[in-house]
């Protein structure tokens, strides 16, 4: 669908100017309440990922824990990319700002519950409930950049947004597998941070009850919700999220298929490829191009990346290959945010953020499964991640035929 994926000018358009102040205190204190806040749903992605093995052995009774125990580390992201479409639809109906703090102190009390439940079923229940925040969370903050900031302003908050979720993952990663170490449950104190973000967001956020001045229409003016055109970003997104993901989830394998077991050289290498992801998102914002030019090209570095991956013989050449791809990663994801984004209106602007929420979450699930179904076909995982970069390889190509063709 060629106009699904049409040039957005807005997106770097500086001539409407963003309806905050965008200096001074209040302003730094706003941004750094929209980045924290958007590193919450991470935290909820990888603080207890160090852990489970602990917990597996403490459910180790439970008929079906085997199964059960990892699912109290994916269900999140499964309740995110089901319900974020219903969180865009509340949050433009009820408002962007009573949700976010709504939603930031219920993720406190679901986020902290397994420390003092007792049963599998509810642990997992009450994580599922955590991705409902999430959900709401993610939307929240994201419509809140897109109403607060225009221009190229939105474009570098959009891109800090991903530098902030890409660099957070290791650093929660880190922090759940050292506060781990005093017990499987330890970790879930830290959901309690929300508790000190609910009030200050409360404060220091501005609330945006009716149009944001950039997005005012003339009285009785007929505007349909832009689902064809969002319909291929979303599209773009799912597989995105796919390709974003693979190697944060599959790094510590496919050293372990290389020989490498050392948990200090695997974290290493992990911290490497998410620095590459935020040189990534930097990259993009001071290019200061609209991001549908850009596509093509960022997903062939993705694919150049996954390229070296699966040809790699040794840990030093993969970690190459690691670092290409999530520079590739990093411009693409904030392409793809940035491109739906200028797409929507303010009275949409929670309902579209809401369905990219869901493909990027839904890419994020379903990233394990398809490769582990492409490492049955190749017959390794190395051959896995090298089918996803002739994927991508096409996908570029395709994007540059359509531009072609609308030329």
């Amino acid at each position: 669908m060629p106009g699904s994926l049409s040039p957005s000018p807005a997106a770097v358009d500086d001539t409407v100017p963003s309806p905050v102040a965008v200096s001074g205190p209040v302003h730094r204190l706003r941004v750094t309440l929209l980045m924290a806040g958007s590193c919450l749903p991470i935290l909820g992605a990888v603080l207890i990922a160090p852990v489970l093995p602990k917990m597996q052995d403490h459910f180790a009774s439970v008929p079906g824990a085997k199964a059960l125990v990892p699912l109290a580390l994916t269900v999140p992201a499964l309740a995110v990319a089901l319900l974020a479409p219903f969180a865009g639809v509340i949050v433009d109906r009820l408002g962007r700002k009573r949700l976010l703090i709504a939603s930031t102190l219920l993720y406190a009390v679901f986020g902290t519950a397994p420390l003092w439940l007792e049963s599998l079923g509810a642990i997992i229940a009450s994580r599922a409930l955590v991705g409902v925040t999430e959900a709401a969370i993610m939307t929240c903050c994201t419509t809140l950049i897109g109403d607060y900031y225009s221009g190229r302003r939105r474009v570098k908050y959009l891109a800090l947004q991903t530098m902030c979720a890409s660099a957070s993952a290791t650093v929660f990663f880190v922090l759940g597998g050292a506060v781990g170490s005093a017990g499987w449950r330890v970790p879930f104190w830290v959901y309690a941070v929300s508790l000190v973000l609910a009030p200050l967001m409360a404060s220091a956020l501005p609330g945006t009850a009716g149009r944001v001045a950039a997005d005012v229409r003339p009285a009785g003016a007929q505007r349909a919700f832009p689902w064809r055109q969002l319909a291929g970003i979303c599209a773009l997104t799912f597989f995105g999220a796919m390709v974003f993901y693979t190697v944060p989830v599959e790094m510590s394998y496919l050293l372990d298929d290389l020989g490498v077991a050392n948990s200090g050289v695997i974290g290493l290498a992990t911290a490497v490829a998410s620095a590459a992801t935020v040189a990534g998102a930097v990259a993009f914002a001071r290019l200061k191009r609209a991001p549908e030019p850009m596509l093509p090209a960022v997903f062939a570095v993705c694919a150049a990346g996954f390229g070296v991956m699966c040809l790699a013989g040794n840990a030093p050449l993969l970690v190459i290959g690691a670092v290409i791809n999530c520079v590739g990663t990093g411009m693409l994801l904030s392409a793809l945010l940035t491109s739906a984004m200028s797409r929507l209106a303010f009275e949409d602007r929670g309902r579209g953020t809401g369905l990219w929420t869901a493909a990027f979450f839904g890419g994020e699930f379903v990233c394990p499964l398809v490769l582990l179904a492409g490492e049955s076909a190749a017959g390794s995982l190395a051959g896995a991640v090298g089918v996803l970069g002739v994927a991508s390889l096409l996908v570029a190509a395709g994007l540059t035929g359509l531009r072609r063709r609308a030329a």
